[in-house]
């Protein structure tokens, strides 16, 4: 019975990207991102489950890619879809409102590829090469939901979100190292990096949320979730190993 519980762990997390895609399209971009969210807490526990109950498998390994570019890939690239097509387009652009939106799907194709590399890559046991699928879903989904008032009626918005699919999608396939969140041991001694970007990103969480309460705007609690992507990339890029 328990070889059975990795593998329906990380269902729940396929589900969670169903679902997320499905309010997505709906027009809901806080519950997409809620079961987003969702979907990451299952996919971080089927790992840990197939560990410590010793009953990783092939098919888990392949099942886990599959809810992941579900959960990660196709459900933030809905959430653009559904923001590309609701947002102002310049004048010459707006016959083409009903084709740009589906650019968005170009993050759920290289999100794949990043699943099929990270699959294959020896070398990504303690830390990542390219972006973490996860943490490039989150950006999408936290951007959207953060700052969709000050971003729908911008007529800088398409631009810069067309350009932001495309780095994003680079960054995901990228031959750039990026550090991971796991303790060898608990000592400050080797995990600096580590521990003051865990301590950066709870103050920029505790800051944003107690905005967005202040300003009885709930959804700019969400925003710094991309401001915090935004400085783990910023940082696994600035100290890269030469």
């Amino acid at each position: 019975m328990k070889k059975h519980i990795p593998n329906t762990i990380t269902c729940c997390n396929l589900i969670s990207g169903c679902v997320a895609t499905v309010f997505a399209l709906y027009g809901m971009p806080e519950m997409a991102l809620l079961f987003i969210i969702l979907g990451a807490v299952f996919d971080f526990f089927d790992g840990m489950s197939a560990r410590v109950l010793g009953v990783s498998s092939p098919i888990g390994k392949e099942l886990d890619s599959l809810a992941d570019d579900v959960t990660f890939g196709v459900a933030p690239a809905s959430i653009l879809f559904w923001f590309l097509g609701v947002i102002d387009y310049p004048s010459f652009l707006e016959t083409w409102r009903g084709t740009i939106p589906f650019f968005a799907y170009i993050i759920s194709a290289f999100s794949a590829l990043r699943l099929a590399k990270f699959n294959l890559d020896t070398r990504q046991t303690t830390s990542f090469i390219g972006l973490p699928t996860p943490a490039n879903a989150l950006f999408w989904g936290s951007l959207v939901v953060g700052f969709e008032m000050q971003m729908t009626y911008s007529t800088y918005t398409l631009p810069l979100m067309l350009i932001g699919i495309v780095v994003s999608s680079w960054l995901l396939v990228a031959e750039i190292p990026m550090f991971a969140l796991k303790f060898k041991h608990w000592g400050f001694m080797g995990n600096e990096i580590k521990y003051c970007f865990v301590i950066f990103s709870a103050l920029v969480l505790i800051g944003g949320i107690a905005y967005g309460i202040i300003d009885d705007n709930i959804k700019l609690c969400y925003a710094p979730f991309c401001i915090i992507i935004v400085a783990y990339i910023a940082v696994s890029i600035a100290t890269q190993k030469k």
